[in-house]
């Protein structure tokens, strides 16, 4: 992907930005999610474009915006230039791209399920066009024993047979399983995380697969942000509305991001038709989300196994009596018809 920058996503980098650079960051707090929403809607609604703030018009922009977003802090940040070049120099010497919504290559999936609470800005490492391919997103805890990590590649390796894409969370244990298995089978992946990106990019376990175009690493934080809770679940949008289906390996009940992610999902939002796991030993996470609605992981066995699943649609609630078992029920069944 090229360096160029875009001047709409420099002067959105200049507005909503911490620029960390090593140990250091601006002091300038930067706009939220929030204000530069209202930014961009009163932008559009006035015929300008966030460039505009950096062309010869930018005090008449700056003042046309008072109301919206106090002028003093607009122009403070606009005035980060150096700092701003300091940053690019450091991500593009580790291979780190940033894109905007106003470029066209910002993945249309996340305008068209996120609208304007798609991220203003992603960082990212390796090929951008994985991001439209939709596929299958797995999700699970950071702890888990080796019987579900085991269980986790496999399915990412039968996902790579499929030719569908991994998508991932790209945290330890099932996320990180998940994308292991894919690439083993030379297959693709998307890591969407909420923290390190610049690690992770520099990590040697990534890059034959990033150089190779299977990978790609994003973010909506900077690349070199510390892990916060908060950031980890707002990231779920994103894996569920980069894919076309979601199985859940394990969940707590009533915690973690796991749970909050599938049950966000499940209540309100509605991307993706989401599965649980249905074999192995019975979880009450996962019961929990099939009371909720979640499907139970029809267990394929083959290439066009997977794609069925991936792509099969949303059945009606109520349709399937089995969908009104346990889990440890379902589970019984199975083994007496073998």
């Amino acid at each position: 992907m090229s360096d160029a920058l875009s001047p709409n996503t420099q002067a959105i980098l200049l507005l909503t930005a911490p620029l960390i650079v090593g140990r250091a960051a601006s002091s300038e707090r930067p706009l939220t999610a929030g204000d530069y929403s209202r930014l961009a809607v009163h932008l559009r609604d006035t015929k300008r474009q966030p460039a505009d703030f950096l062309t010869a018009e930018a005090e008449n922009v700056i003042r046309d915006c008072k109301g919206v977003v106090d002028e003093t802090r607009i122009r403070r940040l606009l005035g980060r230039g150096f700092l701003l070049s300091q940053a690019l120099e450091r991500w593009y010497s580790r291979a780190i791209w940033v894109i905007s919504r106003a470029d066209d290559t910002y993945p249309r999936r996340l305008k068209a399920r996120l609208g304007g609470a798609a991220p203003a800005v992603l960082y990212g490492c390796g090929n951008v066009q994985l991001l439209e391919t939709g596929g299958l997103a797995i999700l699970g805890s950071r702890k888990v024993d080796e019987s579900l990590i085991a269980y986790t590649e496999a399915i990412g390796r039968l996902t790579a047979e499929a030719r569908q894409t991994v998508v991932s969370g790209g945290a330890r244990g099932v996320d990180q399983a998940s994308v292991r298995g894919a690439l083993q089978r030379g297959g693709r992946a998307i890591g969407i995380l909420a923290d390190s990106l610049e690690k992770a990019a520099m990590q040697r376990e990534n890059r034959e697969a990033l150089l190779a175009q299977r990978l790609v690493l994003i973010s909506p934080y900077d690349p070199n942000a510390g892990f916060n809770v908060g950031h980890a679940m707002q990231r779920n949008k994103l894996i569920y509305a980069l894919s076309d289906a979601a199985l859940v390996v394990n969940s707590d009940v009533n915690k973690g991001g796991t749970w909050a992610g599938a049950v966000e999902q499940l209540a309100e939002l509605n991307y993706v038709r989401i599965y649980v796991r249905s074999t192995g030993d019975p979880s009450n996470g996962l019961e929990a989300l099939r009371q909720r609605g979640a499907d139970l992981w029809p267990n394929p066995v083959d290439a066009d196994g997977i794609r069925a699943a991936v792509r099969a649609t949303r059945p009606v609630k109520g349709a399937s009596a089995q969908a009104e078992l346990p889990l440890a029920e379902v589970q019984r069944q199975k083994r007496q018809s073998h």
